[in-house]
């Protein structure tokens, strides 16, 4: 029996796993739920909390709860987490630990690998982090696939079709668009381009941004207050989602916080076209992207014959009319856009695992990857000259060589340094790795040193350096110096994420049997019942029927049944704690 692959999206804002069975793709629900909130938190128990109930938790306790952690991969960042530091490596590691639990628990077996998606647009520093985070939940990721190549995976076509596809991929963090050619089902990404720091979150921001501007129109500044702050985030992502169907969204939060003895409650009123105002800034940079993409295939938006849209802020109106006007045609609707990434993985996974799907992937790189060396800039001699070498939106894998000379009689070393860019200034680039290569010949300048780069189908870097006359060589893969952890860092980090969710390793309160909302719902009772000594009588009546009420549904297993109960009862303990 083969091992089982699974396909995860690990999202900025939601996460996914879906596999392939029955000759159809299934993204596997917990509590029939299909997208899992990238959300990660730690309860008063030091219990580990994942998805809805760590946001449900990031109201109360922001402090003790992350979300969008997609944003630091690659970077040398700590978060805070119940007064601990985490990386974002341990944090996604948590994420991707859940997502393995939902599908072991679906298929009745132990699973131990995975496609993982990735922004084309990642780097190479954020796709080694998104391998450690796999590793670190004991997952081996055994090949990362670019989010947009994912989605046309699933659109595909028929034996006898040919056709080109722009794929808009618009999530929470992140945004890609690649040029995809599918033809007798070969799927080409022909190029890529995007920005890893633009999404659904700064649209998120902008409302944030108004609500606080009109709250100090009041008088009133909650910036400092983290737990204002938490709902007024919540309030604007709710606001978002709504203007995705209606022209107006009413924003209102009661006893927001106390302003000068008095409490102070939000209401305002939010219209599409005010909205759509506030990101337009946003929405032109990703049609900027799409240009540059096309010209990077050698295309304009007459040869594309159909639109993909991915990721849930893709939902946003003026996106959709934004592309009609550029290209003449609807976006195609077919497949969910929150979720045909994970259905890509899982295809991409079955592919790997020798299943005929119909499909063969042909991808390629975001980024030209080259070195420095001396030569000529703007006339002038200049030591930092960028040579690419693997250049952008090249087919992967890819294998290329370039022979450089030394420019001294008697050089012993040569120091070798990689850039990612396109920038003819190497300098202007963003330097991924360097290395030396020592105890060359003692011969005159012009002794030719061979750099060799590859780039696998994960899009990691292996590269080296070879001294031609005597064979001398040095290798390295970059994973990124400032981000990359060293074994037994990585050995620990597992160790101390395995901790935190006990023994089963997937639970979010260490008892397999009980669901996510039941497990916050039995957690949420305790907490009300240690704080009857300290309420009114009126407060403790509510609170007893409240319980009441969601005692019964976990009785007769009614998960649906207890969102209304436990978001009342979640918003008078808060009163009460405030």
């Amino acid at each position: 029996m083969n091992d089982i692959i699974i396909g995860i999206d690990l999202g900025t804002t939601n996460s996914e796993v879906a596999i392939v069975e029955n000759g159809g793709v299934t993204v596997i629900s917990e509590a029939g739920k299909k997208i899992l909130p990238s959300f990660v938190g730690v309860d008063d128990n030091g219990e580990i909390l994942v998805g809805e109930t760590a946001r449900n938790q990031y109201l109360i306790y922001p402090e003790r709860t992350v979300k969008s952690i997609k944003r630091l991969m690659g970077q040398d960042a700590r978060v805070m987490m119940a007064g601990q530091a985490y990386t974002p490596q341990e944090i996604s590691a948590v994420i991707l630990k859940r997502l393995k639990a939902i599908a072991e628990q679906y298929v009745g077996r132990p699973i131990s690998k995975a496609v993982i998606t990735v922004p084309a647009y990642f780097s190479d520093a954020q796709r080694q982090a998104t391998r450690e985070a796999g590793q670190i939940a004991g997952l081996e990721v055994v090949r990362m696939i670019n989010e947009p190549t994912a989605a046309a995976l699933v659109y595909g076509s028929g034996p006898d079709e040919a056709k080109r596809m722009l794929v808009y991929d618009l999530g929470g963090g992140t945004f890609d668009v690649s040029v995809v050619g599918v033809q007798a089902g070969v799927v080409e990404v022909l190029s890529s381009h995007g920005d890893n720091h633009l999404g659904g979150d700064d649209f998120d921001r902008q409302i944030v941004e108004h609500i606080l501007e009109h709250l100090r129109q009041r008088g009133v500044d909650i910036a400092a207050n983290s737990k204002a702050m938490a709902r007024v985030n919540r309030a604007a992502e709710k606001a978002k989602l709504l203007l995705s169907d209606e022209p107006y969204a009413q924003i209102e939060e009661e006893y927001l916080l106390e302003h000068q003895g008095a409490p102070v409650h939000l209401t305002l009123e939010l219209a599409r076209s005010a909205y759509e105002d506030m990101i337009s800034d946003y929405i032109n940079a990703t049609l900027d992207a799409t240009h540059i993409a096309l010209k990077g295939a050698k295309l304009t938006a007459s040869d594309i014959d159909e639109i993909i849209l991915v990721g849930g802020s893709t939902r946003t109106p003026c996106i959709r009319q934004r592309l009609f006007d550029e290209f003449g045609f609807e976006p195609s609707g077919g497949v969910d856009p929150d979720l045909c990434v994970a259905m890509g993985a899982a295809m991409q996974a079955a592919m790997i695992n020798g299943q005929d799907i119909g499909t063969v992937l042909v991808d390629v790189t975001p980024y030209t990857y080259g070195t420095s060396a001396l030569g000529y800039l703007d006339g002038m001699r200049y030591p930092y000259q960028f040579v690419p070498i693997i250049h952008k939106n090249s087919v992967l894998p890819v294998h290329k060589s370039e022979a450089f000379m030394t420019h001294r009689d008697g050089q012993r070393q040569v120091d070798v340094e990689i850039y990612q860019g396109e920038d003819p200034d190497a300098l202007n680039n963003i330097k991924i790795g360097e290395f030396r290569v020592e105890d060359l010949l003692d011969v005159p300048a012009g002794n030719i040193i061979t750099l060799t780069l590859d780039l696998d189908l994960n899009g990691i870097l292996h590269v080296s350096a070879r001294e031609k006359a005597s064979g001398k060589e040095k290798a390295i893969t970059i994973n990124n110096a400032i981000s990359r952890f060293a074994a037994e860092e990585l050995a620990g980090a597992k160790q101390r994420i395995d901790g935190l969710f006990g023994d089963d390793g997937g639970a979010e309160t260490g008892s397999a049997a009980a669901s996510p909302a039941a497990a916050e719902a039995g957690k949420l009772i305790k907490k009300a019942e240690s704080l009857f000594e300290t309420v009114s009588a009126e407060d403790r009546e509510d609170m007893v029927g409240l319980i009441e009420t969601i005692s019964d549904c976990l009785s007769s297993g009614d998960d649906a049944g207890l969102r209304e109960p436990v978001e009342r009862l979640s918003d008078i303990i808060y009163y009460l704690e405030s």
